[in-house]
Parts: C-alpha cells; sequence; structure tokens
C-alpha cells in the first residue's frame, strides 16, 4: 500500500504546503534487510525536519541544492554539518537530528528507511558513523548506481515488496562499495566466521528448545565471546537475534495458516503458550490473536 499527497509541516513557526512524494512500505517480514519508508521532496527555502530520532536507518540522498544538518555525534554532543547535491547523509537508530533545507537553494532529495538484522554489519564496512554521517564518494559511476536504485524504489511503489526488496539490496551494496572504509583489511575474520555459523544454526534448529550455550557450542566457542561479536557485528545479542527470527516466522503461520495460537508457538520453539504470546507481545505490542485478526 503507498501513501502520497500533500503534507503541512510547521516551518519555523509557519504553516507551509511542501508537495512530496511519501511512501510506507507494504507489512512483510525481511530478515536481513526492510525498507519501512521512501520518498521523493523538493522543499521549500527553510523547510525542517526535526529534532527527532528514528527507531531505524534513515538515508537521504540530495539531488540539487544545500542545506544544513544538526545531529549528535557518538558521544552526543551536536554537530552541524552543510551538504550540497551529490552527497548523502545517513541518520542513525536513536541518534537526535534536525535538518534545514538553505534558505535561497534549497535542497530536493530522495530518502529510504532501511533496518534488518544485517544492516549493521553491512554499514560497518562503510566511513559512514554518528561521528560522520555524511556520504560522499570519488567513485562517481558506483554513486551514480546508487541513485539509480533509489529513484528506481521512489518512482515504483506499486512494485511487489520483493521486486523492490531486490532493488533495496543493490542500493545496499552500493552504499558498501562507493563509501568503503579504507581502514578496513580484505579477507574474512574468523568473527564473521563465528557469526554465520550461529545465524546458519538459530535458522535450521530455530523450532526446537535450542539455548546460546547450544549455538555456541556449534560454533566452538563460549557463550561470552559469541555474545561479543554478535552483539559488535549484527547489532543485536544472540538471544535477540533467536526471538525475532522466531517471532518473524510466527507471523508467518498466524497469517497463512489457520493453526492454533498454542500450536503456531510450537512450531517456533514454545511449549508454553503463555511464554510465546509474551514474547510475541514484546516484540509486536499486541496478542498473537489479536496481530492475525489485524492481518486477515
Amino acid at each position: 500500500m503507498s501513501h502520497k499527497g500533500i503534507f503541512i509541516v510547521l516551518i519555523k513557526g509557519v504553516t507551509h504546503m511542501d508537495k512530496l512524494s511519501f511512501n510506507i512500505f507494504p507489512n512483510v517480514n525481511f530478515i536481513d534487510l526492510c525498507m519501512y519508508q521512501f520518498g521523493h521532496e523538493q522543499c521549500e527555502p527553510g523547510h525542517s525536519f526535526g529534532p527527532a530520532t528514528r527507531n531505524h536507518y534513515l538515508f537521504h540522498y540530495v539531488l540539487s541544492g544545500t542545506g544544513t544538518l544538526m545531529a549528535d555525534n557518538a558521544k552526543g554532543i551536536t554537530q552541524t554539518y552543510n551538504i550540497k547535491s551529490g552527497q548523502g547523509f545517513l541518520i542513525f537508530p536513536g541518534q537526535i537530528n534536525t535538518y534545514i533545507a538553505d534558505d535561497k537553494l534549497p535542497w530536493e532529495y530522495i530518502w529510504i528507511e532501511f533496518d534488518g538484522l544485517r544492516v549493521k554489519e553491512a554499514l560497518t564496512t562503510t566511513e559512514l558513523t554518528k561521528n560522520n554521517p555524511v556520504y560522499h564518494t570519488h567513485s562517481k559511476d558506483i554513486r551514480e548506481k546508487l541513485v539509480e536504485e533509489m529513484l528506481y524504489i521512489t518512482r515504483h511503489p506499486s512494485e511487489s515488496p520483493y521486486h523492490l526488496i531486490g532493488h533495496m539490496y543493490l542500493f545496499l551494496d552500493y552504499m558498501m562499495q562507493s563509501a568503503k572504509s579504507a581502514k578496513l583489511v580484505p579477507g574474512g575474520k574468523m568473527s564473521d566466521f563465528y557469526i554465520k555459523e550461529a545465524m546458519n544454526y538459530i535458522e535450521q534448529n530455530f523450532q526446537n528448545d535450542i539455548s546460546i550455550e547450544d549455538i555456541a557450542r556449534v560454533c566452538g566457542i563460549n557463550r561470552s565471546y559469541l555474545g561479543k561479536i554478535f552483539k559488535n557485528s549484527v547489532g543485536h545479542s544472540p538471544q535477540e537475534f533467536l526471538m525475532n527470527y522466531r517471532m518473524i516466522k510466527a507471523t508467518e503461520l498466524l497469517k497463512l495458516t489457520s493453526l492454533s495460537i498454542a500450536d503456531v508457538g510450537s512450531a517456533v520453539g514454545y511449549e508454553n503458550q503463555l511464554h510465546f504470546s509474551r514474547a510475541f507481545k514484546n516484540i509486536y505490542g499486541v496478542a498473537p490473536r489479536e496481530w492475525r485478526n489485524e492481518h486477515k
């Protein structure tokens, strides 16, 4: 489902009408990478957004014009960045930010809000951080490919979620290539191998009564080391990854089958229906039965 139209925004105490294209990504469960919303806007002079925070990553690419980004760095100190066409900026989850279009040459930008279990790991290969949120690259060719993917997504909101998520993977790949960190040494690390082993084990055994100790034992490492490298690379603990994976599988069963709530819970590794319902509500904010009724 997409939503397009005219939005009323408050700018410096004055109400203006800003034309924008804004689309909500359909409620489809993708685990590794997912979009939440995307759009395109030619801003009015001085148009501002914020101060605000996001629950997910939000990337803007500036097609024309200029503007200013004010965003907290890793220490919570607000930094100011002047951004022009051909550049972009990445807002991180929980990061306080404000961005303002120039009074004389207001920017036109496209944006995508995204997240996923593999996103933090992917972004660590780039130079984009809370301390360095401005996107710029010396590779014009790859930058143009990144922009092409963003424009394609914003111009084709009615395509299927699977079609759009395919272009989202290309967008992320071009971001990783064009904003690659010079500090990274080519070649895999053992920690990457352990994380992949852990993820594979979870994906193949989520329906069983598995523990984090079981996952660590399969990888040949101790629980605390697994927790440390998992958190650093993926942005979630192994327990959070396992729970999120189970809940996503649960929503598929709730939506696509007529299994009872108890049977759905059992199918994703919860023998106790109460424990399953409590875990589900912690993730989605509603009980499994209520979620099923809302998504029929």
